[in-house]
């Protein structure tokens, strides 16, 4: 059954590819740089006001099925990983914290299939909770710092962001390995 909510996260499944080809338009054309700025920031804009609200409705309206929480960890992981793919590739983000998160996710989506098969169910930890809003943040900083450069905005802010936007790299790294770890324990459990 494909509720409102599982709609709604399609439609972030869609907006994921969309988010790549806006962001690459310019290094694709040699122009539209203005172009791509406004639409990554609108489509970024999408993808998480979507996140929130599949769950919101999901669980106001008791609309939780099995397809859902699927779905939506899926979702999350494909849009996030494809911000990161255009940070990684333009040298915004190191390639290294790229490739830790990339074998993170990879790593826990096995073990959740492993784990669903035998029917359990790990609860997000304190760390998952954490990586989850490294990750956010860092797509914010991520696309407002592309987005002012491409738009010749706010020039003067660019250098204090991109370290900043590094320093949160770092700690997604950390929180996206510690979580894992806290994560592979409670599942031995």
């Amino acid at each position: 059954m494909m509720t409102l909510p599982n709609k709604i996260t399609v439609a972030r499944i869609v907006l994921a590819p969309l988010f790549f080809i806006s962001y690459f338009l310019p290094l694709w054309t040699g122009r539209l740089n203005g172009v791509s700025a406004y639409l990554i920031l609108i489509i970024f804009a999408g993808i998480e006001i979507s996140d929130f609200l599949d769950g919101y409705l999901a669980r106001k309206h008791d609309f939780v099925i099995d397809l859902g929480k699927v779905m939506d960890p899926f979702a999350d992981v494909l849009s996030r990983v494809t911000y990161f793919l255009c940070f990684a590739f333009t040298g915004l983000m190191p390639l290294w914290v790229f490739l830790i998160i990339i074998y993170r996710e990879l790593a826990i989506t096995f073990l959740r299939m492993m784990m669903m098969g035998k029917g359990i169910v790990v609860a997000a930890s304190l760390w998952g909770k954490l990586k989850a809003i490294t990750y956010a943040v860092s797509g914010v900083l991520g696309v407002f710092y592309v987005s002012f450069e491409r738009l010749g905005l706010f020039l003067v802010i660019l250098k204090p962001l991109r370290i900043s936007l590094v320093i949160v790299f770092y700690l997604s790294a950390f929180a996206s390995v510690t979580s894992f770890l806290v994560y592979l324990k409670a599942a031995k459990k």
